[in-house]
């Protein structure tokens, strides 16, 4: 199965495991899986990693491809389709990054890694 981490959930599987809910951890760890990786979650965790907000110096102080692929993690570009599907979205959250990746899953329909149930409210599978 195809799924999309959100980026604390991929935040979370490198620095804090057990952060992790049992569900969502069985699920990146299952060989069954291809575990995505959206760029609006590096760009999320870096600009909130530069401000301070989030502690994220372990995932950017190594080579971050070489550790997504150590991990069996495949990148998500994010697409002009994904975009617009994004505008089109209700406007029952505003943060930028959570509304794409909502985009994403929903174009791609893959289910989303994520505590945040905001989710819920696009309609977007969340493992949880």
């Amino acid at each position: 199965m195809n799924l999309l981490l959100d980026s604390h959930s991929l935040l979370w599987s490198f620095a804090s495991p057990d952060a992790l809910s049992p569900l969502a951890r069985r699920a990146i760890l299952s060989s069954s899986n291809r575990i995505y990786v959206s760029a609006a979650s590096i760009w999320e965790l870096s600009i909130k990693s530069a401000s301070g907000k989030v502690d994220a110096k372990s995932l950017f102080a190594a080579d971050l491809k070489r550790l997504l692929s150590t991990r069996g993690f495949l990148r998500l570009a994010i697409s002009c389709d994904h975009a617009l599907r994004a505008r089109q979205l209700p406007l029952v959250h505003k943060d930028p990054f959570d509304r794409m990746l909502a985009a994403q899953a929903q174009a791609l329909n893959f289910p989303i890694i994520s505590a945040d149930t905001i989710f819920d409210r696009y309609a977007v599978q969340r493992i949880w």
